[in-house]
């Protein structure tokens, strides 16, 4: 029998074995998994990242807070209406009249959720997902012990062997591995005794080294990493350049050390109290000195920075000069935003562009404020035409359109020309 056919048949026996094991190998992962169906740890760390940052502020797992608790929300709910209520639950409310959000709305004092439209639907279900996880534990109380009144059946302890298995395969493949590596040596040395026997080609294979030297230069390994290089190089620069002028999460020290998380969430002072323009003009304004001191002229300590920052206030009020506050949203000259024509005729609430400001205790901007962030969510967002006469003729012309099949669903702002250039370039 030629060498070569003895080659190429243990060449296949060789890959044979390989498969086998690897598909035991993904038999051994398939099998330590939890049969509840646990998702997988990414998934619930960024499931948790965005609980934390958006929804613990109205929200908790085990607890009421301004919002139901969530436990077990999936059992509830389907991960389809949590998604629609997600993504604009006033829609669900008001609009589609939607009989357990009605009840909701009702019982929590009509207090509307923060709409997220920005969010994938990935991201909303690996929130579902941390929740589900989350309430299968045990509360943690204020002194850190666990509550047992919530305390969820404690399943059975189950025999798990995915360990074993996993350490059993591991050993049967390197015990093969080294089989295959003594009998290709067995072979070599048997066939170099007789190399006298053997023909051309077979002596050839029998004296082939391994050079890595001849991989390195050879015209395939130098090609696939040129190319791999000016992937990886275009790629970066790419990414370099479409950061241009992004501030996303842009949060500097300003000169009075100021907590929204305080004010505007602990205190539940209203935006527009201090932010006087946001509601009636193009501008949300920043508050001047004087309304800081219809409340700091009998308030005289904070809880965190004491008489600190409170005196650096009375300072700038005593020698009536302005306090220099380093602007963290600044969109360039040539784009056109209008505060009152969102918060008020779209009914947009200050969250969604803004975030969680009422959790922050220094101001970040929460949004990249791009041009594509701006027309996809005129593209997503539904005209908020309710008890607005403007809108009569278009909502009724746009119904029509629907029932001629000619347009779904509601009518999004880009079909009242939220898409064209002037509306917010000059």
């Amino acid at each position: 029998m030629s060498l070569k056919i003895l080659q190429n048949r243990f060449s296949r026996l060789t890959f044979l074995v390989l498969l086998t094991l690897s598909i035991n190998f993904s038999k051994t992962f398939a099998q330590s998994a939890p049969a509840s169906g646990a998702a997988d740890p990414a998934v619930l760390a960024k499931g948790k990242e965005l609980f934390e940052g958006n929804c613990t502020a109205c929200h908790a797992v085990h607890t009421v807070k301004v919002g139901p608790a969530l436990k077990d929300i999936k059992k509830r709910r389907d991960i389809a209406w949590i998604t629609k209520f997600v993504h604009n639950s006033t829609k669900v409310i008001k609009i589609d009249k939607d009989p357990y959000a009605v009840a909701l709305y009702a019982q929590y004092n009509n207090t509307e959720m923060t709409s997220f439209p920005s969010f994938k639907d990935d991201e909303i279900a690996s929130i579902v997902a941390y929740i589900m996880d989350e309430s299968t534990k045990p509360p943690v109380t204020k002194d850190g012990g666990k509550d047992n009144t919530l305390t969820p059946e404690k399943s059975a302890p189950q025999n798990d062997y995915s360990d074993l298995i996993l350490i059993l395969t591991i050993v049967i493949l390197v015990l093969v591995s080294i089989t295959l590596i003594v009998f290709i040596t067995v072979i070599r040395k048997y066939l170099k005794e007789r190399e006298n026997s053997l023909d051309e080609e077979d002596k050839e294979l029998v004296n082939q080294k391994f050079r890595i030297g001849v991989i390195l230069k050879s015209k395939a390994f130098i090609i696939i990493v040129c190319v791999l290089f000016t992937c990886v190089a275009v790629r970066s620069c790419w990414v370099g350049m479409m950061s241009i002028g992004i501030e996303q999460n842009y949060a500097p020290v300003q000169p009075i050390p100021f907590s929204h998380q305080l004010h505007a969430g602990k205190l539940k002072i209203d935006c527009g109290y201090c932010h006087t323009g946001v509601y009636r003009g193009k501008q949300a304004n920043i508050p001047g000195v004087n309304i800081c001191m219809n409340c700091h002229s009998q308030v005289k300590e904070g809880p965190r920075f004491g008489k600190e920052g409170i005196a650096v206030l009375l300072e700038h009020y005593n020698t009536n000069k302005p306090i220099q506050w380093v602007r963290v949203h600044n969109l360039p000259d040539l784009a056109y935003f209008n505060h009152s024509q969102h918060t008020v005729a779209g009914g947009i609430e200050c969250t969604k562009c803004h975030g969680q400001i009422d959790s922050m205790e220094v101001v970040k901007q929460f949004s990249n404020l791009t041009m594509g962030w701006c027309i996809n969510c005129h593209r997503e967002t539904a005209v908020n035409g309710k008890g607005n006469a403007y809108y009569d003729r278009l909502l009724k012309v746009h119904d029509e359109k629907v029932a001629a099949g000619i347009r779904k669903g509601d009518m999004k702002v880009e079909q009242i020309g939220g898409l064209e250039c002037s509306k917010c370039h000059y």
